[in-house]
């Protein structure tokens, strides 16, 4: 009743002045929140039920709620305020909800978005997703069940994405005769629960979203509670602008020169505020500046805050790029190349560590690797266990190292400077979301020693340039061969050489690693960077590896350096290769005595575009050897 005649009063309003209706709906603030909880605990309902009440379900929309609810509800032909928001056929079908569904609504008081997540376990990475841009949580129980595993689970991730406020909707008390012993027996656990995870702000409210209990509003149905109902909490909690608490940031998302008089940077303020006239610093360059304008779409400006989208004039034409960060002179962020980090894993294929991925942090997007696991985190008891790598779902600690130095504020401070996701470089998949915590001390006092005798003057004393012929194919294709006739040609001609063989290099430098795929992606990241040491010595370096995954090749290639590495897909069929089985490992693999395996029951993934493409059917290794060395006097490495 009362929800009605407010929405009376808006339409008066709209009716009377629909330019004042217009200006009042622009200024209202925004909450983002999202809604979490175990299956079945009525996360869809409640969504559905305010946006019913809220008076946003147009005529359509309700005549086709009204028939999927007869159809395939689960109210018994009642109304279903689910179905408004399971739009995927699997979820209707389950009564689950599996994807991230977002709605708005709006009421006299504040606009909404909500964020309708998964209560399963295996979707953590879809709560995760619904979770990173909101201002509030509200945690489904269902009055029946009581706090279960997965209100840990959802409590813990949204204390780890640092969502400040809490609202517990104690549901389905109608199925519980609305009894408050059992809602105070579930606050008091929730509670319990919210300290040990460091949650200050928490609000607990007994609802029935199917009935409408406490949502809109009080229901006589529980005189026993005097807080607010659902909407009128909403409404009125207080969410602080957490950029205007941190030093101005702004990512620089574009460089705005439209003519030859006019050159400014252009981003969103995630941090603070800035003025005209104040000092600037750009990172990673460290370069100062003056703010001399401030513009917009709307025009110019003389301040500007967190949540703008501005372009920013500067009184000197300091170097600026997309990706660097405009800061407070004052107040700048940690640069660092290495870091502590929380990461929850997204992907069905395992983190590798020392495998190549790609971190992108706002505007800035860096190569990065990471180590194994400090350990992970058992979400439901919050326990720390010991672990090698991160599978679907999981959240762990590590170790992340940076091609090169970027700015950052910890996740806690700013989530705009401290959050950041992991892609694959070659499929550009999304595979991990991490909070950095921390840069590590040895990044603020490792630095790079420069020297006086380069890579080229250690060429110019050899009389020969330096390459990486890096040789790959399955066991038993002929690499070895290869290269050591190469490495004879090489040696006669006076060219200086070194050949790293993938199995005399096992009974060293890699002696501690096995063939699992962790393994191998740490075998050929430990040759890559000793390759581009030998290189720069001036060598002609031959590696002959299996080194099974493209990921691995490209990040070898990239240590090499520029016009340096020569990739030479060495092409046998497999079944030439096991056929030749010079070794017996094909048979060993065959019989299951030796695992993980090239070709067998490990993957190979063949080179796409090779420098050199040796077909060992058509080509004798001398032939090949020739083909080799040809290539390096065409590159002009060797005369």
């Amino acid at each position: 009743m009362a929800n009605q005649t407010i929405q009376d009063g808006v339409n008066a309003l709209i009716a009377e002045d629909i330019d004042a209706y217009l200006d009042v709906h622009e200024h209202k603030d925004m909450l983002r929140f999202l809604t979490c909880g175990s299956v079945d605990d009525g996360k869809s309902t409640l969504i559905g039920r305010l946006l019913y009440e809220s008076h946003l379900v147009f005529d359509d929309h309700l005549a086709a709620l009204e028939a999927d609810s007869r159809r395939v509800g689960t109210q018994g032909g009642d109304l279903d305020f689910a179905l408004l928001v399971d739009g995927l056929s699997a979820e209707r079908e389950q009564g689950i909800t599996i994807d991230v569904a977002y709605r708005f609504f709006s009421t006299e008081r504040r606009k909404f978005i909500v964020a309708d997540t998964p209560g399963h376990e295996q979707y953590t990475r879809n709560m995760v997703t619904g979770a990173s841009n909101a201002d509030a949580a509200v945690i489904l129980v269902d009055a029946r069940k009581g706090l279960l595993t997965q209100t840990r689970r959802h409590s813990y991730l949204v204390s780890l994405l640092g969502i400040e406020h809490v609202i517990v909707a104690i549901n389905k008390l109608d199925l519980v005769d609305y009894s408050q012993e059992i809602c105070n027996d579930i606050e008091a656990g929730y509670r319990e629960l919210a300290s040990e995870l460091g949650i200050a702000d928490v609000t607990c409210i007994p609802i029935s979203a199917l009935k409408g209990d406490n949502i809109i509003t009080a229901s006589p149905n529980t005189p026993w509670y005097g807080g607010p109902t659902l909407l009128q909490h909403l409404e009125t909690v207080e969410i602080a602008d957490r950029g205007t608490r941190s030093p101005f940031r702004m990512p620089v998302q574009w460089v705005n020169r439209p003519n030859l008089d006019f050159r400014g940077f252009s981003g969103l303020i995630v941090g603070g505020d800035i003025a005209v006239g104040d000092p600037i610093r750009a990172l990673p360059s460290g370069k100062r500046s003056t703010v001399t304008e401030i513009t917009t779409f709307d025009g110019p400006l003389d301040r500007a805050v967190a949540g703008q989208s501005v372009t920013i004039v500067l009184d000197d034409e300091i170097d600026v790029s997309r990706g660097d960060v405009l800061c407070a002179d004052a107040d700048p962020p940690t640069i660092a190349d290495q870091f502590e980090a929380h990461i929850v894993w997204m992907q069905e294929e395992e983190l590798l560590p020392g495998r190549p991925y790609l971190l992108k942090l706002g505007a800035t997007t860096v190569g990065a690797t990471l180590s194994p696991p400090k350990h992970t985190v058992d979400v439901n008891t919050l326990q720390h266990l010991a672990a090698k790598t991160l599978g679907l779902n999981e959240i762990g600690v590590c170790t992340i190292t940076t091609d090169r130095a970027i700015p950052f504020d910890p996740y806690e401070v700013n989530r705009d400077m401290g959050g950041f996701i992991l892609i694959d470089r070659l499929t550009n998949a999304t595979v991990g979301a991490g909070m950095l915590q921390f840069a590590l001390r040895r990044s603020q006092n490792v630095h790079w020693q420069a020297l006086d005798v380069t890579a080229e003057s250690r060429g110019t004393l050899k009389g020969h340039g330096a390459s990486v012929l890096w040789l790959t194919g399955l066991s038993g294709s002929g690499k070895s061969t290869i290269a050591n006739r190469v490495e004879a040609q090489l040696h006669a001609q006076g060219v200086h050489t070194f050949l790293l063989d993938g199995d005399n290099v096992r009974h060293g430098l890699n002696h501690d690693l096995g063939f699992t795929d962790a393994d191998r992606v740490e075998n050929i990241r430990r040759i890559a960077e000793v390759t581009r040491l030998m290189a720069d010595a001036g060598l002609v370096v031959l590696v002959s590896f299996i080194s099974p995954f493209r990921a691995e090749r490209q990040l070898a290639r990239e240590r090499a350096g520029e016009g340096r590495f020569v990739e030479i897909f060495v092409d046998t069929p497999l079944a030439e290769a096991e056929a030749r089985d010079v070794k017996g490992l094909y048979a060993k693999a065959r019989r299951g005595d030796l695992k993980n395996f090239t070709g067998i029951d490990s993957p190979y993934e063949a080179p796409d575009d090779p420098e050199v493409h040796i077909d060992t059917l058509a080509m004798s290794p001398d032939e090949a050897a020739d083909v080799i060395v040809q290539r390096l006097r065409e590159s002009g490495t060797i005369s």
